[in-house]
C-alpha cells in the first residue's frame, strides 16, 4: 500500500494494463477462452489486502480514463471551435475581396502599341511645336508653294490649250524660245502661217514617222532653233528647204507624207514651248542610216531619243 501511496504512477500503469487487457478480451472472448492470450496471473498478488487493492486500481483507472476522455473531448470541441473560428474568418475575407474591375494581362505588342502611341504623341507634340516656331517661315514656304503651283497649273493649261489649238505667235530671246508668259522678255516676234504650220507638220511626219512621241517633239524642236538662231534662215519655210539639211526634201518624201495625231501634237506642242531637247539643238541624224556622218564627227553630242542622235 505504501508503494501504490508513494508511486501512484505505478497504480496507474497497473490500471492501464487491465484496462487493455479487459478491452481485449471483450473485444475477443472466443480467443481468450482458448489460450491464444496469456492470463494474468493474478495468485502473485496474494495479500490480505486484495479486496482493497483492487478497488484501489479501479477507483485510479476509472478516474484517469474519465480525466483523459474529458481532456479529449476538451481538445477536440477546441479544435473545432478554432477550425470554425478559421472558417469564418476565411469567409469573411472571401466575401469582402473582390478583384478590381477592368485589370488587364500586359502582352509585349500591348506595351509595343503603348510605346508607339506615346511615341506618335511626341512626335506630333513635335512638330506642332516646330510649325508654331516657324509659322512666318512655313507662311512664306506655303505662299511660294501656292505660287508655283498656280504658275505650273497655268502652264500646263496654256500647253493642253495650244495643243489642240496651235499657237501662231513665236516669242524669242537671242538664246532660248519663251513661253506665252515670258513675252514680255523678247526680243524677236514670228508670225506662224497655216502654210508654215503644215509645213512643220509634214517635215517631223517624214523625219520621225516611226520614233517615239517625243522625237518628234525634239525635230521640231530642231526646226524652231534654227528659226531663232541667226547661223540658220529666218523663216520656217527656208530653214525647211535649205539645201543640203532634211533629207526627205532632197527625195521628195516631204511632198508625199500627210502628217498623223502624233506629229500634229508634237508640233503644237514645240510651238507652246514644250521642249525635249536644248535651245542649242541644231543637228540631228540616224547613225544607221545617214550616209554623212560629217555632224557626227564635228558637233557636240546632246542626247538620242530613238534612232535619232542629237547635235549642238
Amino acid at each position: 500500500m505504501l508503494i501504490f501511496k508513494q508511486n501512484r504512477y505505478i497504480a496507474l500503469l497497473v490500471g492501464v494494463i487491465l484496462v487493455c487487457f479487459s478491452a481485449i478480451s471483450l473485444l475477443q472472448p472466443e480467443q481468450v477462452a482458448e489460450g491464444k492470450m496469456d492470463r494474468v496471473q493474478m495468485d502473485k498478488l496474494q495479500s490480505t489486502s486484495r479486496a482493497s487493492v483492487l478497488s484501489l486500481l479501479q477507483d485510479e483507472s476509472k478516474s484517469s480514463i474519465t480525466s483523459s476522455i474529458t481532456r479529449g473531448i476538451t481538445r477536440g470541441i477546441t479544435e473545432v471551435t478554432q477550425a470554425n473560428k478559421l472558417n469564418n474568418t476565411f469567409s469573411l475575407l472571401s466575401s469582402a475581396w473582390k478583384p478590381a474591375k477592368g485589370v488587364e494581362w500586359l502582352s509585349v505588342k500591348k506595351l509595343k502599341q503603348k510605346n508607339t502611341k506615346n511615341t506618335s504623341n511626341v512626335s506630333i507634340i513635335r512638330v506642332k511645336a516646330d510649325v508654331v516656331q516657324s509659322k512666318p517661315a512655313a507662311q512664306k514656304a506655303s505662299q511660294l508653294a501656292e505660287t508655283a503651283t498656280k504658275s505650273s497649273q497655268a502652264t500646263a493649261k496654256t500647253v493642253s490649250a495650244s495643243q489642240k489649238h496651235p499657237l501662231t505667235t513665236l516669242y524669242f530671246s537671242r538664246t532660248e524660245l519663251l513661253s506665252q508668259e515670258q513675252q514680255s522678255k523678247a526680243t524677236r516676234r514670228y508670225a506662224v502661217s497655216e502654210e508654215e504650220l503644215l509645213l512643220l507638220q509634214k517635215i517631223v511626219m517624214a523625219e520621225a514617222e516611226g520614233e517615239p512621241y517625243k522625237g518628234k517633239v525634239a525635230v521640231a524642236n530642231v526646226v524652231l532653233n534654227r528659226l531663232r538662231s541667226a547661223n540658220f534662215p529666218d523663216t520656217i519655210y527656208k530653214v525647211i528647204y535649205q539645201k543640203s539639211q532634211f533629207s526627205p526634201v532632197a527625195n521628195g518624201r516631204l511632198n508625199r507624207v500627210k502628217p498623223n495625231d502624233d506629229s500634229i501634237k508634237a508640233v503644237n506642242a514645240a510651238l507652246s514651248g514644250v521642249k525635249e531637247v536644248p535651245d542649242n539643238t541644231y543637228f540631228f541624224l540616224s547613225l544607221k542610216l545617214a550616209q554623212d556622218l560629217t555632224v557626227h564627227h564635228t558637233q557636240t553630242y546632246v542626247k538620242t531619243i530613238g534612232n535619232h542622235t542629237f547635235y549642238k
